[in-house]
């Protein structure tokens, strides 16, 4: 899990293209996340602009091109494309001095083999642009003809500093950006943030300023909607999106050092709680704590029990928590007051949310849940399965069999739990288990045999990640209070799961990266020593591997070892 964390705390980001990516961030580093698009990518209704540059640049008509987005780069290559040879268009580049506003600009043109006359240095805005052309040609961009490859809105800033230095600019637009759609996303947000019912905006764009308060004009809702982000933390991806926001009278409370998303993240969520407190002059950090018991205490008046006599899904039962048995039958033996209950389920998902602050490992959180579950209902049998790849293996068990824990798979559709994983639906079954259709037994577990059973779905954010059973003996009238209980406990250990596996393919990109790295730098050492191009060095070091039955690190490691050797040795002789 990552070390910094949101502690709960409700994040919404305006992303697009990237929502899903940015909710498993949020995740990740312990938010509540809401994702609310608040643009669309368009193309232009025409590429007269577009193709209108390439007549001109064809006709050496330009001095300088100064390039905005890497996307940019490629959709104009693109639009060129449709009427020009590809090739004509890189070679009448290279006859211009070329500007790149940043790395993924320059990787764009690098990709076309285009030469790079200046880049802008991070942070990458107008003013970085500027410095490095007057640090590059200095007097000599008096008089300059240049096209400037336009993104989203027009960069007027940009486009004023260069005429104030006597260049004359043409405007290039390539693509453009709409509100979405649907907007309903995005009003739902605006409505969130004036309720206060968001702690953190994230902000990754400019446009994403504009587009927020042009749907909030149209809501006549502008006013409300500053006075709500005044209560919110504001986390600025960088400062172009910081200028805009400055515009619009609003404040960011933080930046990253690079802009970036990892380091938005990962330095905005050590400090998020402690700027929210400042804003708010009060205490936040039992956010988590307080909606859990705001939830487990509300629900509808008690209700006839209507049950059918069959075994039914959990579906049909109400979608709230009831706060009292149901009147049409005693109290199990096991039931205690519900008053008694309730205050006892809140202790104990307030323990559980600290574990989760306090990254505790995944198993240890699956323990802890499943001591919560038995102290709750009583129950003589406690499963915790999570899905790996297409099977659910069994991680957690009260009583719990050592020789099965992390062994024990079932399939998706595979007795009553492979039900319930398949068609993520709950299932309660109050007597006669074993006589459910859907049953089945398994021999590594020969002493469990239970009349009542319950068995809940783990999701998280509509996907599901593992299942959780719940066993009794003897009958056991699974309440629609205790049902939803368990569902909501499921809803807490489905964020843990997923931000765990999250975690996991984190690390493993990084190992794989900083492979990579060493393998490269390998590949150098060799091609510099022996003289030969970087295919021969990359296939002797994989002949290597085969022989010695080693991974390509180990015989990069070996290489990079081997010329330390060798210098050391070369510096001594010195």
């Amino acid at each position: 899990m990552a070390t910094n964390s949101f502690q709960g705390l409700r994040v919404l980001a305006l992303e697009s293209r990237r929502a899903t990516e940015i909710a498993k961030l949020i995740h990740t580093y312990g938010g509540e996340a809401t994702v609310a698009p608040a643009m669309r990518e368009i193309p232009l209704e025409s590429n007269h602009e577009a193709l209108d540059f390439a007549d001109h640049l064809f006709h050496g008509d330009y001095d300088l091109v100064i390039f905005l987005t890497g996307v940019g780069v490629r959709r104009l290559a693109d639009v060129i494309d449709t009427r020009y040879d590809r090739g004509r268009f890189v070679e009448a580049l290279r006859h211009v001095k070329i500007a790149s506003r940043g790395p993924k600009v320059s990787s764009a043109l690098k990709e076309l083999g285009v030469p790079i006359a200046v880049t802008a240095p991070e942070p990458c805005t107008w003013h970085e642009m500027i410095g490095a052309l007057d640090a590059a040609f200095g007097p000599s961009l008096d008089g300059l003809r240049a096209a400037v490859q336009e993104y989203g809105a027009s960069n007027q800033e940009l486009l004023n500093a260069l005429s104030s230095h006597g260049v004359q600019c043409t405007r290039i637009p390539v693509y453009q950006w709409a509100l979405p759609d649907n907007l309903e996303p995005l009003k739902d947000a605006i409505h969130s943030i004036t309720a206060g019912e968001i702690d953190v905006i994230i902000f990754l764009t400019a446009v994403q300023v504009i587009h927020l308060f042009q749907v909030a004009e149209q809501m006549g809702a502008a006013e409300a909607l500053r006075d709500g982000i005044e209560r919110t933390v504001v986390l600025s991806i960088g400062p172009s999106t910081t200028e805009e926001l400055t515009r619009y009278g609003i404040r960011p409370d933080f930046e990253p050092s690079h802009p970036k998303m990892g380091f938005l993240m990962n330095e905005a969520s050590a400090r998020a709680v402690e700027l929210l407190e400042e804003k708010r002059g009060s205490p936040v950090r039992t956010t988590i704590t307080a909606r859990l018991q705001k939830a487990v205490r509300t629900g509808p008046p008690a209700t006839k029990d209507t049950r059918p006599s069959a075994p039914v899904a959990v579906s049909t039962l109400p979608a709230t928590l009831s706060n009292s048995p149901s009147p049409s039958r005693p109290e199990n033996q096991h039931d205690r007051p519900q008053g008694a209950r309730q205050s006892n389920a809140i202790e104990l998902m307030h323990a559980i949310g600290r574990r989760m602050a306090a990254s505790d490992p995944l198993h240890s959180v699956l323990n802890q849940i499943v001591n919560f579950i038995e102290t709750l209902l009583r129950c003589d049998s406690c499963f915790i399965y999570v899905l790996e790849e297409n099977d659910l293996v069994l991680r957690a068990s009260k009583n719990p069999h050592p020789d099965i824990i992390d062994h024990l798979g079932l399939r998706m559709g595979q007795g009553i739990t492979g039900w319930v994983a398949k068609h993520q639906e709950p299932v309660s079954i109050d007597s006669g288990a074993l006589g459910d259709p859907r049953f089945q037994f398994f021999k590594d577990l020969p002493e469990d045999q239970f009349e009542a059973f319950l068995s809940v779905p783990i999701l998280a954010r509509g996907r599901l990640v593992g299942v959780i059973n719940v066993q009794h003996r003897n009958p056991h009238h699974y309440t629609p209070w205790e049902v939803q209980t368990i569902s909501m406990v499921g809803f807490l250990v489905g964020a843990e799961i997923e931000m765990a596996r999250l975690e996991g393919e984190k690390s493993a990109l990084s190992g794989q990266l900083e492979s990579r790295k060493v393998v490269e730098r390998a590949k150098g050492l060799l091609q510099r020593e022996l003289g030969i191009d970087e295919e021969q060095a990359y296939r002797m070091m994989q002949k290597e591997s085969r022989q010695r039955r080693k991974n390509m690190r180990e015989i990069a490691e070996a290489v990079i070892l081997s010329e330390e050797l060798r210098r050391t040795a070369d510096a001594s002789r010195a």
